[in-house]
């Protein structure tokens, strides 16, 4: 057992996976980055300077105490984080898009030319018809 164990879990196909969900993870990082950091704050600026992780429904308040302290978080719907990750979502969509057609791009195999075509001769009829002729002079 621990033979197929081995088998399975160390081919080349199980390995590249694992390579593949790694180095994924590290990609979403970056774009939640670029998300978060770069393109969300220019997108709040043209809406009226809103920061989306901001935006939220508050459906109870939180209570504080006399010292100032919170006694009970509030409960919210966070939209603001929502719309955050759709923006996430596309972008990575986006890039794994343009980045298989650049592969396939590269993995385009020209197709090869037509081969000419032969002469037709005479048909198998034609060939026979010929020989009875001759045959007959």
């Amino acid at each position: 057992m621990w033979e197929e164990f081995k088998k399975f879990a160390f081919k080349g196909n199980v390995m590249d996976m694992a390579v593949g969900v790694i180095i994924g993870g590290a990609f979403g990082k970056i774009i939640t980055s670029l998300v978060n950091d770069m393109l969300m704050p220019i997108i709040g600026i043209f809406l009226g300077k809103v920061n989306f992780a901001d935006l939220k429904v508050v459906l109870s308040p939180a209570e504080l105490d006399a010292a100032g302290e919170v006694v009970k978080a509030e409960s919210a719907i966070a939209y603001g984080a929502f719309i955050q990750s759709i923006v996430d979502f596309l972008l990575v969509a986006l890039c794994i898009f343009f980045m298989v057609k650049a592969i396939n791009n590269m993995h385009k195999k020209e197709e090869p030319a037509p081969a000419p075509e032969e002469p037709k001769g005479p048909t198998t009829e034609e060939l026979l018809t010929e020989i009875r002729d001759l045959m007959k002079k």
